[in-house]
């Protein structure tokens, strides 16, 4: 596509849309795994990581950003640990809502979808990255105004391998076009609720991400904004102790500034 085709896109989209500044935008933070590859009996997003629970910092900096509010998505037992235990506790007013999720990641959310009403944007987020920036934050804001579909990632660093059920490597894509996905996914919200019907009404639902759906059940399609590599999502028991490092170096260098 080139660079006239990009300028009509946009202004279309535009159109459709209607992408203007000072519109409602609501973070949905996604907090209703269980994260059984951590082999542990408490969900990792509610596991210490340094002096807070996993999920706190995630939430702590999009209480600390632009967005208007926040919708927390968690499973049903844990609703009042997340109210008393993290929300009023480290006073994080952002969050208007807590829901509850469903067995799969998009039954979450669009739980998290409806409760956001009256958002124009939404920015959703993994629980289990602590380490969300502000610029991401900002970034993603910036972006979805535009596009109305976006994603933050980083480039691959090493070479992929596509392998076949006997784990035979069959071909190797060009790795400087192949980006790792992180959240948050940002989206205008009636956008991605059309979509979601249209995922009601299929039986494929082998879904592992919202531009998936995106891609699938509209014309949207989806920018790609550079995240960071410390933006990295918790899953196993390394990942902790990897994340550790990254916010005791931010807070290294905030002290040195």
């Amino acid at each position: 596509m080139g660079d006239a085709d990009n300028a009509d896109y946009k202004e279309s989209n535009i159109e459709i849309f209607d992408a203007v500044d000072g519109v409602k935008v609501t973070a949905i933070v996604l907090a209703a795994g269980k994260g059984s590859r951590m082999h542990s009996d408490i969900p990792k997003q509610f596991m210490t990581l340094g002096d807070y629970p996993v999920l706190y910092y995630s939430l702590k900096a999009f209480q600390d950003s632009p967005v208007d509010d926040i919708i927390l998505v968690t499973g049903e037992d844990y609703v009042e640990y997340c109210r008393n235990d993290i929300v009023d506790r480290y006073n994080i007013t952002k969050v208007r809502k807590i829901v509850t999720g469903g067995a799969e990641r998009y039954y979450s959310v669009h739980n998290g979808l409806i409760a956001a009403d009256g958002a124009k944007y939404v920015l959703i987020h993994d629980g289990a990255r602590p380490c969300i920036t502000q610029k991401i934050i900002t970034d993603s804001i910036d972006a979805v105004k535009i596009y109305s579909a976006c994603t933050v990632g980083v480039p691959v660093k090493d070479t992929i391998k596509i392998v076949d059920e006997d784990q035979m490597g069959v071909d190797t894509p060009d790795r400087s076009r192949l980006w790792q996905v992180q959240t948050p996914q940002s989206f205008n919200r009636e956008l991605l609720l059309t979509c979601y019907d249209g995922l009601a009404h299929d039986k494929c639902q082998v879904i592992t991400d919202d531009t998936m759906i995106v891609e699938r059940y509209s014309s949207v399609r989806t920018k790609v904004i550079m995240g960071a590599y410390e933006n990295l999502k918790i899953t196993t028991p390394e990942d902790l102790k990897i994340a550790s490092n990254f916010l005791k170096k931010d807070v290294d260098t905030k002290m040195v500034k």
